[in-house]
């Protein structure tokens, strides 16, 4: 598929990144329409001019009418859209996600559609710890990383399709993965990043807490305020990865720990120099 001005997108799941994709297609003049859940959602979309239509009710002919589909969707609910509404994509569509996981539903997903509708994966490295379209902002892409999650079932033209959506967003690195290698970065990246954040939040109980913490405290523990719901079914989904990645922290926080306790300090400093050495490479 080739992308144009003519390309009409359709948004189904207008949240924060839903909402954020709406906004940066709109802002670069293409059309875009939305289907979500919440009828707040529609209202504030339309009042800002997000999109050009939207609506709580799965809208036959504006999915019929859709060249390109972004799902921004929890992945059951994701699943279960295709299995009840999938029929009504258009011959020749390309659908894309957002979701966080890919093992457990790319393949899935692709056997379920009609013949002639390409799902090709992606996953934008971007967010906020808020929610919903009102807080969606077309800039948190911007320099951001976007994953393609193609398989062989996907044509050169559609992964370079989802790639010029990744470019038209602002992207700043656009790589590819295939599904097992992407759940197993974003098992280190994105899960395990969580799972710290979540732990050091809830491992030291005090009251006052907030009046004592400097930045390091606060950098460390920002995706803490966290969606329960969403990241949980990521867990879960993501198990066996996951756990390999908290086992693997674990392993290297254990070398600290001895370090510490033994008053190795030439080990530690070790430690820290590759940790020094290895973080100077995301500043580039």
């Amino acid at each position: 598929m080739i992308i144009n001005k003519n390309t009409k997108f359709l948004i189904v799941g207008l949240g924060l990144l839903g909402g954020s994709y709406a906004r940066g297609l709109t802002e670069k003049g293409y059309y875009v329409d939305a289907i979500t859940r919440s009828q707040s959602s529609v209202d504030f979309a339309l009042e800002h001019e997000i999109v050009k239509h939207a609506t709580t009710k799965v809208d036959t002919e504006m999915i019929a009418n859709a060249d390109i589909i972004v799902f921004s969707l929890y992945p059951h609910i994701f699943v279960r859209w295709i299995e009840e509404h999938g029929k009504f994509i258009k011959k020749g569509a390309l659908i894309t996600d957002v979701t966080g996981v890919k093992g457990c539903i790319v393949e899935k997903i692709q056997s379920m559609l009609p013949e002639g509708v390409e799902f090709v994966s992606a996953h934008p490295m971007a967010g906020k710890e808020v929610y919903g379209v009102e807080n969606s902002n077309e800039k948190i892409f911007f320099g951001a990383n976007y994953i393609v999650v193609p398989t062989e079932k996907n044509t050169e033209e559609n992964i370079d399709a989802c790639k010029r959506i990744g470019e038209i967003l602002g992207f700043g690195r656009i790589c590819e993965l295939s599904p097992e290698e992407h759940d197993e970065m974003i098992g280190f990246v994105s899960q395990l990043t969580h799972c710290i954040a979540v732990s050091l939040m809830t491992c030291y109980e005090h009251k006052n807490l907030e009046k004592y913490t400097g930045d390091s405290f606060r950098d460390l523990t920002r995706i803490a305020n966290i969606n329960e719901v969403m990241w949980s079914e990521l867990f879960m989904l993501n198990k066996d990865a996951l756990l390999r990645q908290m086992d693997l922290f674990k392993s290297k926080f254990d070398i600290l720990y001895n370090f510490i306790e033994t008053d190795n300090k030439d080990g530690m400093m070790d430690m820290m120099r590759l940790s020094t050495q290895r973080r100077k490479l995301f500043d580039k």
